[in-house]
């Protein structure tokens, strides 16, 4: 595999492992199914917050929380419902 692909199956993994995350988090949270907005959100912040925790969906959740203060206020949305 070359490295262009590499970098690309690291990066869909990536997403994969955050989008999970967040379905997990908004579902036992707030009761709700996830959805494509709550992704659009908090991916960016999973990146810069907790790219160390990927693709660890229990990490990233509690990095998530712990760096709340942190978050752009879409995802801080996310995370205080």
């Amino acid at each position: 595999m070359s490295k262009f692909n590499t970098s690309r199956f690291a990066i869909r993994a990536a997403l994969f492992g955050v989008a999970t995350a967040l379905s997990l988090t908004a579902f036992a949270s707030a009761s709700h199914a996830y959805t494509n907005e709550q992704r659009i959100a908090c991916t960016p912040d999973a990146f810069r917050l907790c790219s160390s925790e990927i693709p660890n969906i229990p990490g990233i959740t509690a990095c998530m929380r712990r760096q709340k203060a942190n978050l752009s206020p879409a995802c801080k949305a996310v995370f205080g419902k």
